[in-house]
């Protein structure tokens, strides 16, 4: 059984999730997407005495990486993301950035590739690449706890945009469907923006499933 235990706050102009994923035993934490508002962040951390482990990101533009440098810092950790979003964490016109004003460019610890697994909270999380929204967005498996963090691919019935930099439509559809309803279904799905939902409703509810 797993000991894996997810809690989120909203952040940013857009309302992004920022998740808290921890162990109950050791209070070992992965912060993923901590968009903004790293203040917001901390004062959960401190809160429930978590201990940060590392920062995941699932792609790279501004909504979802805006404090995760000041977060690396305050928690001296390590953030991972997928190798092929290098180039739009580092592009300010890319990651869109400019269009709130900001000038962000960040560069992951580690550069994470399709299909790779990785020892984090004490089990395994396997590295899906899902092109569309953003041609390296990536979305995080954790097989035994059931859960998959999704970015900004998959929403409770819906899918992300594609018409910033990078994005396709053709490679979303392909990602969703290919990669990702095909995952049990009672796997809980833990999207970019939005609420909970599972593998099995959007099998069933989602427009963009068939």
């Amino acid at each position: 059984m797993s000991l894996l235990k997810c809690d989120s706050r909203m952040v940013g102009p857009i309302q992004t999730n920022c998740y808290f994923l921890y162990r109950e035993d050791t209070k070992e934490c992965l912060i993923i997407d901590p968009g903004y508002e790293a203040d917001t962040i901390e004062r959960h951390v401190l809160k429930k005495q978590l201990k940060v482990v590392g920062i995941l990101l699932t792609h790279g533009h501004f909504d979802h990486i805006t404090a995760a440098d000041e977060v690396r810092r305050r928690f001296q950790t390590k953030i991972y993301a997928s190798g092929k979003e290098e180039e739009l964490l580092a592009d300010p016109q890319k990651n869109v950035s400019v269009m709130m004003g900001d000038n962000v460019s960040l560069k992951a610890d580690v550069w994470l590739d399709d299909g790779q697994e990785l020892e984090l909270l004490g089990e395994t999380m396997r590295c899906i690449l899902t092109p569309g929204h953003t041609s390296g967005g990536m979305c995080f498996y954790f097989p035994n706890a059931c859960m998959l963090f999704s970015g900004d691919t998959l929403f409770q019935e819906s899918v992300g945009r594609t018409d910033f930099p990078t994005g396709s439509n053709r490679a979303l559809m392909q990602s969703v469907r290919e990669r990702l309803l095909v995952l049990p279904e009672a796997v809980r799905v833990f999207p970019g923006h939005g609420a909970m939902t599972t593998i099995r409703d959007e099998k069933m509810f989602n427009p963009y499933a068939g």
